[in-house]
């Protein structure tokens, strides 16, 4: 029994160890080769303390980024040459942000037993069930499941968990408004931009939030609102203005996430006769 326990111990430490990422590294390429090895041992060592949130937080997140940042955005390049290449990207992704979602909505189980019916009944105690250490997991669970959902346009079973998924965002930001650096608004105001009968100029202050609440440090609030904003207005010197502010932003901070909102607004300023 001492030498099980000695066991779970060194796997939670290493779990905990690993859960660390390094959001400095600015080369999109050297990450991509990298990030494959990463998120296939942090599963591994996941799958054997599936209720650790630090680790639960760090593979939901690797593997919503990888999704959207390798894969879905390759889908979106390659569409106009190859729409079936399109297809089977997106569909990978969309096995993605569901893997990703499974593991961060499984450490909530775990750490809050009966917390998947509460969200699905919408019990109104539900936010007390949530703890200020598990905020984290509920944003990747909420955003590989908005990702998830993007991508599931023909599953009309998955489109239907887009109010469970929002409102989980929501019970998250309540909670800690100010997670990530505005990421978490950003991510309510793209819901909002979404759901059938959401506000634009409601989803637009919550951009405007997100990115004060981002100290001007990230572009891909400002990407976001050109795509959800700009674009549903089709206001093309707003979308352009939007993006010529993440390239300033993204130039300016040097690390990953802004890299990767670099490339895609360079290409959405390329492509812009196509959108408008």
């Amino acid at each position: 029994m001492t030498g099980c326990a000695f066991q779970s111990y060194l796997i939670n430490r290493v779990a905990d160890s690993i859960s660390v990422q390094d959001q400095s590294e600015d080369d999109i390429v050297l990450a991509r080769e990298a990030s494959a090895f990463y998120l296939k041992f942090s599963e591994s060592i996941l799958r054997q303390t599936p209720g650790n949130l630090k680790l639960a937080e760090s593979v939901g997140a690797g593997y919503t980024q990888y999704a959207f940042a390798f894969v879905a955005f390759e889908a979106d390049q390659v569409e106009s040459k190859d729409t079936h290449a399109a297809q089977l990207l997106r569909q990978r992704a969309a096995k993605l942000y569901a893997r990703a979602h499974r593991h961060a909505m499984t450490a909530l189980e775990l750490n809050q037993p009966g917390f998947k019916q509460a969200l699905t009944k919408k019990d109104p105690q539900l936010l007390h069930k949530l703890s200020i250490e598990q905020v984290g997991v509920a944003y990747w669970a909420a955003a590989s499941w908005g990702g998830l959902i993007s991508l599931s346009k023909d599953d009309p079973d998955v489109v239907a968990d887009l109010p469970l998924a929002i409102e989980l965002a929501r019970l998250a930001w309540t909670k800690n408004p100010e997670y990530g650096q505005g990421s978490l608004t950003s991510l309510l105001g793209t819901f909002e931009a979404s759901r059938p009968s959401g506000s634009i100029d409601k989803a637009e202050q919550l951009f405007n939030q997100a990115i004060a609440q981002s100290r001007g440090e990230s572009a891909g609030q400002w990407v976001a609102k050109a795509e959800s904003i700009a674009l549903a207005k089709q206001d093309r010197q707003f979308f352009i203005d939007c993006l010529q502010q993440a390239v300033i932003v993204a130039n300016k901070y040097k690390n990953l996430q802004n890299e990767v909102m670099l490339s895609r607004a360079t290409w959405l300023l390329e492509k812009i006769d196509d959108l408008f």
